[in-house]
């Protein structure tokens, strides 16, 4: 029987409304880790204070 590869097939960037993973390059033990990247969907307004009566 052949054995396993130790390598992962190259994932394409994944994107959505809001939000974009993007795989990782794999680390010294191998492990591929996934990028999450959030795109803000609200828009933080300015404070002004409310004139004195």
């Amino acid at each position: 029987m052949s054995e396993q590869k130790n390598t992962r097939p190259k994932v394409p960037e994944g994107q959505s409304d809001y939000l974009k993973t993007r795989q990782m390059d794999p680390n010294e033990k191998g492990y591929v880790g996934y990028e999450t990247i959030w795109e803000p969907w609200q828009k933080e307004a300015e404070y002004t204070k409310p004139k004195q009566p």
